[in-house]
């Protein structure tokens, strides 16, 4: 049977693989020749530092991309067309060199992505080019799961319930673009290079190869053959940062370098296999928190800029120089609280930060601190390897009790009791803090409360090796309740 398009042209965006790719498999499927390309989106780019991880990221992992779609196809010619420029642009003016029918690409569900993707659309259909998009970076998405008065869920316990009951093998299985690789098509003569280089798009390397952190579809691979036999565990150590804990796989399933439906068919198959596996359900949990977040940015855009919950908006913040200088420390991990401290440490030197520190330095910025929640939201979008607009909104609307299913208001981080719980020995703040090595025992946590002899001991003047506390904790809980109050009144 003759394929519906003689040319295609599939986008690549956030799918950064050649295998069990949704919107590949369409178009491979339904084109007789296929041509791929990625855009270095000067729309995104333009207003990053000229030193980002997570671009430096993305161009190595292009080369990969690139050798694995030649490798496809079993013919040097074939492989990645990369562009620098306005996607916006770019992508409709290739798909009228290449004289393609048809342009495929998977779902991106950010507003401004949308905004994007109906300028391609228009400027696409003005050309008489049709424009495809198929699910890929969720298991469900938009509205596939929903109440039973067709509602979205704003609640994830019966979410995820929902998501349990609706999964099947079906949902989880791998596209075969293999078979159809034999429609990927050469590139034209003009376009036949290697991906660019970092210094080719005006960007520096950064210290993303000296970071535990592989990349490409072969570091996705290494990073998930690293986390099965430790998947058993999970549910056991995945609070604790000083411990190998997480998969460490959320900058490639951000960037798709990686495919969800084999991480959720991994973690699906493993609880249902051994009811005791506790590790595998509390994963799968965390996969399906992942959808919940991005179905409520689908389905409420406005959460990007006001609280899930509208009556939190009437909360007034704290501003002014004091505020900003506040602002200023917790960024630079200038707190006085250790493991605020260390967490925001390991965030500035690396990307990176676990989940349980990504939840106190949340709750001690906006409920210790007294500082918008969209501020701590916007600084982490500028320093996270595995920023993703909608988990980060989500976490940091949950940390300030403003968004779906959040924590109650009253309910506010003690940053010295986590550190206690979550790195008892102190190992976490010693790696990121080593300022603080020589404290013993309950000191490392609050050393503040430490006896001169001890500081003495351990070579550490307060104030001047490492700060005092910028705000007493209890008084700062007296002061947020006071703040949300307006909230109760609300209610």
């Amino acid at each position: 049977m003759p394929k519906p398009y003689p040319i295609g042209l599939f986008w690549f965006r956030r799918d950064l693989r050649a295998h069990d790719n949704a919107g590949l498999h369409q178009a491979l499927s339904q084109c007789e020749q296929v041509h791929t390309v990625f855009v270095l989106d000067t729309d995104i780019l333009d207003p990053l530092p000229r030193q980002d991880r997570r671009v430096d990221f993305i161009v190595q992992s292009l080369a990969q991309l690139d050798e694995a779609l030649r490798a496809l196809a079993g013919r040097a010619g074939a492989g990645l067309i990369v562009l620098h420029g306005a996607a916006r642009h770019e992508v409709p003016a290739l798909a009228q060199r290449l004289g393609v029918q048809a342009v495929f690409t998977n779902h991106d569900d950010e507003p401004a992505a949308q905004q994007r993707d109906s300028e391609v659309r228009t400027a696409l259909s003005l050309q008489g080019i049709a424009f495809h998009t198929a699910k890929d970076h969720v298991i469900f998405e938009r509205r596939e799961v929903l109440t039973q008065t067709g509602s979205v869920y704003g609640v994830f316990t019966p979410y995820k319930n929902a998501w349990l009951k609706k999964i099947t093998p079906f949902y989880l299985k791998s596209y075969p673009v293999e078979r159809h690789a034999g429609a990927l098509a050469d590139r034209p003569e003009g376009l036949r290079r290697s991906p660019p280089d970092l210094t080719a798009i005006g960007f520096q390397a950064s210290n993303l190869n000296n970071l535990r952190l592989p990349v490409g579809l072969q570091g996705a691979r290494a990073l998930l053959d690293d986390f099965r036999p430790r998947l058993e565990a999970y549910q056991r150590t995945r609070d604790f940062p000083a411990l190998k804990g997480p998969s460490y796989l959320s900058t490639h399933l951000r960037f798709g370098t990686v495919s969800i439906r084999e991480l959720a068919a991994l973690a699906h198959r493993a609880s249902q296999q051994d009811a005791s596996n506790s590790g595998a359900a509390t994963w799968l949990s965390e996969l399906i928190w992942r959808d919940f977040y991005m179905q409520i940015l689908a389905n409420h855009p406005g959460v990007v800029t006001h609280s899930f919950k509208p009556e939190y908006d009437a909360i007034e913040w704290e501003q002014g120089p004091e505020a900003e200088a506040l602002f200023l420390a917790w960024c630079e991990g200038r707190t006085g609280y250790p493991l605020v401290d260390a967490a925001m440490a390991q965030l500035n030197q690396t990307g990176y930060m676990h989940n349980r520190l990504r939840m106190v330095v949340a709750s001690f910025l906006v409920k210790d601190l007294g500082i918008d929640w969209r501020r701590g939201e916007a600084y982490f979008a500028q320093q996270l390897n595995d920023f993703d607009l909608a988990a980060n909104n989500g976490g940091w609307q949950w940390a300030s009790s403003s968004g779906c299913d959040a924590q109650p208001y009253f309910r506010i981080f003690n940053p010295v009791s986590q550190s206690e719980k979550f790195d008892a020995d102190g190992r976490f703040i010693r790696r990121y803090l080593p300022q603080l090595a020589g404290l013993q025992g309950a000191a490392v946590h609050a050393p503040w409360q430490a006896r001169p002899i001890d500081l003495q001991a351990a070579g550490l003047r307060l104030g001047v090796d490492y700060p005092l506390p910028i705000v007493q904790h209890d008084e700062a809980r007296q002061r947020t309740l006071a703040r949300y109050a307006v909230v109760k009144k609300t209610a």
